[in-house]
């Protein structure tokens, strides 16, 4: 069905510096600015993606705080 995916994996350590070098042709001097842009995303995204759990965890320990004191108000 798909045999042509069998023949493609990981790029090893020639092709990474043939990419490495294309980028620097394509990119050229604005390339550390590239990646550094690329870097900060990542940590906005990292951040976000935390802020996020840290809200979900806080609503769940709220919800269950909120369940055992209806439990207690029930048979108390």
């Amino acid at each position: 069905m798909c045999d042509y995916l069998m023949f493609i994996s990981m790029p090893g350590g020639t092709e990474l510096i043939v990419i490495l070098v294309i980028a620097l042709l394509i990119f050229g001097p604005r390339l550390p600015n590239v990646m550094r842009s690329m870097g900060k995303s990542i940590v906005e995204f990292k951040k976000g993606l935390r802020d996020v759990q840290d809200q979900v965890e806080t609503e769940i320990d709220q919800a269950v705080d909120t369940s055992s004191g209806d439990d207690k108000q029930i048979t108390g």
